[in-house]
C-alpha cells in the first residue's frame, strides 16, 4: 500500500482537498462546495477528484474536471486512478464520497499518515470488524480526523451523540431506530392499496434508494449503519451478530440487475400481507435496527402507533437512544436521512470542521 500512497514532508500552510466519487454523492458535494466558495466562505482548495475511470486536477474548474470525469472510459488498468494523484500530505483531506471496499480499505491508511479521512461510505466502520478496529487504532495514534457524520443519519447529530454519552461516562443499554431514509420513506409512503413495487421504483428515481434497490430493502445497509452505532457505544459487534430479516425473496435476490425491475411485483403480495395484518391490531410497519448487549438485528416491525419510533415523515431517520441517563425516556434524534444534497452536505460539514481546526 505504502508505494501507492506517497506521504511528504514538508509542513504545509493550508490543508487540501481530494474527493473520491463523482456519482450522485459526489456531484451533489462538488455542486454545494461551489456554492460555499461562491459565498466567500472560506474552504479548502480542491486540488483534485476521481472516479473508478480516470482521476482529473481541478485547477482550472471543478464542475469542469467533475464532467471528464464522468465521461471518461473504462480503464483496464487495476491501479485505481486516485493512485496517481497529487501525494496526500499530513493534513490533507480526503473525501470518501463512494461505496468501495477497495477505496475504504485506505481509511486507515491514510489516518496512520495523518490525512483526514471524511466518509460516507459505511465499509470502513460498517462491516469487517478488524478494519474498522484498525481505523480507531490510526486515528487514535496519528491524531488523524475521521468524518463520518455522513455515514448514519446523513450528518444528524446522532453518532456526536452517542460518542459524547460515552464519553461523559454514560452507559449505553440500547439503541433502536429507522436508520434507512429510503426504507422510511417507503413504509411512510406505502397504504397497502397501491402496489409496494410501485413506490419502490417511485425512491428509486427520487434518489432515496440505492441504484440496486435491494442492497436498502435487504437490510444490509441498515447493518452496516447499525454496526457503526454500536461500535461508537462500545459494542464490538462482528457483522454475523447482526440478524437481519431481509425483505428481498430469494428469487427476486438472484436475479440479474438488468432484470430486477419487472421482478419487483414479486415484493407486493408479501408486504401487502404483512400491512393488513398491522392495520388490524392498529400498529404500523417499520424497518428497524436494533442492539444491545445481548442481541442485534434489522427487519420490519410492527409497531404501535405512540411508540417513539412511529413518528416522523419523509425520509426521517428517527433512533431511540437508551442509557443510565436516558433509561425511562429515550434520547431520541430525528431528521432526514435520505438524499444526495443532505449527505453532501455532512460531508462539508466534517471538512469545515477539520480545516477549522487545523
Amino acid at each position: 500500500m505504502s508505494t501507492v500512497v506517497r506521504l511528504a514532508t514538508a509542513p504545509r500552510a493550508a490543508p487540501k482537498l481530494a474527493l473520491l466519487g463523482t456519482g450522485v454523492v459526489g456531484s451533489a458535494f462538488v455542486a454545494r462546495y461551489q456554492r460555499l466558495q461562491e459565498r466567500a466562505l472560506h474552504v479548502p482548495t480542491l486540488a483534485w477528484l476521481a472516479n473508478s475511470r480516470a482521476l482529473q486536477p481541478c485547477d482550472v474548474s471543478v464542475r469542469q474536471a467533475l464532467d471528464d470525469a464522468n465521461q471518461a472510459v473504462a480503464r483496464a488498468d487495476d491501479l485505481p486512478p486516485w493512485a496517481e494523484g497529487e501525494a496526500l500530505r499530513a493534513g490533507d483531506i480526503v473525501v470518501d464520497a463512494t461505496a468501495s471496499e477497495t477505496v475504504a480499505d485506505w481509511h486507515a491508511e491514510w489516518l496512520s499518515r495523518g490525512v483526514h479521512v471524511v466518509t460516507a461510505n459505511k465499509l470502513g466502520s460498517g462491516s469487517s470488524l478488524p478494519r474498522a478496529q484498525a481505523i480507531a487504532r490510526a486515528r487514535a495514534d496519528s491524531g488523524a480526523q475521521y468524518g463520518d457524520a455522513a455515514t448514519v443519519g446523513a450528518g444528524l447529530p446522532l453518532l456526536r451523540s452517542l460518542r459524547a454519552l460515552v464519553a461523559g461516562g454514560d452507559r449505553i443499554h440500547r439503541v433502536e431506530g429507522v436508520l434507512s431514509g429510503s426504507l422510511a420513506w417507503l413504509f411512510n409512503q406505502y397504504d397497502g392499496m397501491r402496489a409496494f413495487s410501485g413506490f419502490v421504483r417511485q425512491a428509486r428515481q427520487a434518489g432515496f434508494t440505492e441504484p440496486d434497490p435491494r442492497l436498502d430493502l435487504s437490510g444490509e445497509d441498515v447493518r452496516r449503519k447499525l454496526l457503526i452505532l454500536a461500535r461508537a457505544a462500545g459494542f464490538p459487534l462482528q457483522t454475523e451478530d447482526v440478524r437481519v430479516d431481509s425483505l428481498v425473496p430469494a428469487e427476486l435476490a438472484a436475479l440479474p440487475l438488468a432484470e430486477l425491475d419487472a421482478a419487483l411485483v414479486q415484493l407486493d403480495a408479501p408486504l401487502a400481507t404483512r400491512f393488513k395484518d398491522a392495520y388490524r391490531n392498529g400498529a404500523r410497519l417499520r424497518f428497524l435496527g436494533r442492539f444491545d448487549a445481548e442481541r442485534a438485528s434489522v427487519g420490519l416491525q410492527a409497531l404501535p402507533v405512540d411508540h417513539p419510533l412511529c413518528g416522523g415523515g419523509g425520509t426521517d431517520n428517527r433512533v431511540a437512544i437508551y442509557s443510565d441517563r436516558y433509561a425511562e425516556q429515550p434520547l431520541v434524534v430525528q431528521g432526514p436521512g435520505a438524499g444526495a444534497d443532505v449527505t453532501a452536505a455532512a460531508l462539508l460539514d466534517d471538512v469545515l470542521a477539520i480545516s477549522q481546526a487545523a
